[in-house]
């Protein structure tokens, strides 16, 4: 039996210039760097949480992964 790990695909979409530090310090801890930067990261309460407070600088793709 193969189990389903969720994992969200976060692309930067909006530029960061003019930003509170706080939201620049939640898109750099999520490993993104520059517009249109994607990174997979494992779908928790602590990552949708950072991704809360930022989802108006990002799109969030769910992924499916079998492990």
């Amino acid at each position: 039996m193969t189990k389903s790990i969720k994992q969200l695909k976060i692309t930067l979409t909006r530029g960061l210039a003019g930003k509170k530090k706080e939201q620049l310090k939640t898109v750099h801890a999520l490993g993104l760097r520059k517009v249109n930067q994607s990174v997979i990261k494992p779908d928790c309460a602590t990552v949708r949480g950072m991704t809360d407070s930022i989802v108006h600088l990002i799109q969030i793709e769910e992924i499916k992964s079998n492990a």
